[in-house]
This record gives C-alpha cells, structure tokens and sequence, in this order.
C-alpha cells in the first residue's frame, strides 16, 4: 500500500518558547510525503533532500507504524519547498505530511489533532523542537491562525486572517538550529511576550506579531531592519518568524510589490507567499 499527503509551512504570531503559549498560522508553503509499506524486517527508512537529517522523517513514521494493528515496515520520501532552519515550519509541515501519508499507506484513521500531536512526539524525539511546536504543527494542519498551549498540549484557539492578505518572506542564507539556543534564557523576555500573547488573544494579531518580534530580536541577535523597512513600506505587521532569522511581512495586495522591494537586501531571497486558510485536504478524506 503506498500513501501520500501534503502539509504547509507557517508563520509566527508569537513563539511559545519564552511562555509555552503560542500562535502561528498557515502558509502556503508545501511538504510533499509519499509512504509505502514494506515486511516488518524492513524497519523504516527515509528519503530525504541532500543535507537534510533523516531523523525526523523515520521518528514521525515509527510514531505512526507504532499505532498499527498489524507488522509492517514503512519507506517514506519527502519532497518539501520550505527553507529549513529559517522559521517557517519546515520541521513541522514535514512531520505532518508523513503523518499523513504513513497513516493513509497503513490503513490507520488519524483525526487532525491527532497528527499534530504525533508530529510533536516525533519533533522531540529528533530534537528538533524547544516547546513541542504544537502551534506549528497545528497551524501546518488545520491553516488559518491557531493559538496553543504547548506545554499541555491543547488547541486554544482558532481564526483566520482577512483572505485580501499575502506574505512576504525575506530569507537569509544563515540559518539558526535548535541546538543553537540551547542556554539561552527566554526567561527574560516573558512579560514582553505574555503582552503579545494578550494582544493575540483579542485578535489583535498585528500587534502581537509586532510585539513577539521586538521581543525576540536582541536576545536571538536578529536586525530587525528589515522589518521597519516593510512596516515602512505599507506592511500591517512585520517581524521574525519563529527562531529566525527569516522576517516576515504580512500586506494587502497594493502594498506587496512596495514591501517586497523594502525588505529586498540584495544577498537574502525574498518570496511572495500565500496565507493558508484550509485544512490540509489529506487530513479530511
């Protein structure tokens, strides 16, 4: 039997690490999984992009293999266009997608916040995650804005943006990893985020992304220049996303040509990104 599915990168609101809440929300960038069941002597083995580290792909796969009823094996192959280590979700929309596609290959029915949850196991068990990401992963899956309790995990909230809205992504060729923050304390910027957490929780979700950035910046060493330069520009809100160094813009279709080219620094790419609204249609079948 052989599955297949596709999840979407995300974006910040504010990042649960200082708080353990958090709020994301779907963008429409794509992580393409194909699994096929091999003999249970087979194990699980993962295709993955060149220098990418196939210890997520074979944790989300076991994860799955782990819920079904009968020995089995699992080859999963991931196809993704989503920068990693930038803070668009990579990590996240590629342990759905396998998720997703183990599941459909082997025959076991997984609910949405079901996947999420298992992509968050499997991102622990690979190391690749501080929180658990669980509003990562939720807003890879059910799109649209979502805000979380990671610590529990539980789905708080759910929203979308006005639909008239695109992003704009200026992405750095340094990236950060996770192994990379280790012994920095968020501790310290707290009542910063818990303020934009306030703010998203009244919808308010410019402000929030606005304020989670400033709170970020210095302690991730990230120049937020680009940012002013697109809120200059037109941009409703603009800041990093997760733990960098991407910056991300969110502006109305008169504006993104304008913030595109404020943000364009001339040795970063910058992309023109739809906002994901829908729920991933392979969680819906």
């Amino acid at each position: 039997m052989r599955g297949q599915a596709t999840c979407f990168g995300a974006g910040t609101i504010v990042n649960a690490i200082a708080t353990g809440r958090g709020a994301a929300f779907g963008l429409g960038l794509r992580a393409r999984a194909t699994a096929e069941v091999r003999g249970a002597d087979f194990g699980v083995q993962a295709h993955v992009p060149a220098g990418v580290d196939p210890t997520l792909a074979v944790s989300a796969a076991r994860r799955v293999l782990e819920r079904n009823e009968r020995k089995a094996g699992l080859e999963v192959s991931i196809d993704s266009e989503i920068p990693i280590s930038r803070g668009l979700k990579s990590s996240s929309a590629v342990a759905n997608a396998i998720v997703l596609a183990s599941g459909r290959a082997l025959g076991v029915k997984l609910e949405s916040f079901d996947v999420a949850k298992i992509s968050v196991d499997a991102a622990f068990d690979a190391g690749v995650t501080i929180t658990g990401a669980f509003d990562d992963a939720c807003a890879s899956i059910f799109g649209g804005i979502c805000l979380t309790d990671n610590s529990t995990p539980r789905l708080l909230l759910r929203d979308r943006f006005p639909e008239d809205l695109a992003a704009v992504v200026l992405i750095p060729k340094r990236i950060i990893t996770k192994e990379s923050l280790k012994g920095i304390d968020f501790g310290a910027i707290r009542p910063q985020v818990e303020e934009a957490l306030r703010f998203a929780f009244r919808g308010d979700y410019f402000r929030a992304l606005n304020a989670n950035s400033e709170a970020y910046a210095h302690i991730l060493e990230i120049d937020l220049t680009p940012a002013v330069r697109a809120r200059d520009a037109g941009a409703l809100a603009a800041g990093i996303t997760g733990t960098g160094p991407a910056i991300l813009a969110l502006a109305k279709p008169m504006n993104v040509e304008s913030v595109r080219h404020a943000m364009d620094d001339g040795e970063s790419e910058v992309r023109v990104v739809s906002l994901n609204p829908l729920e991933s249609p392979e969680a819906l079948l």
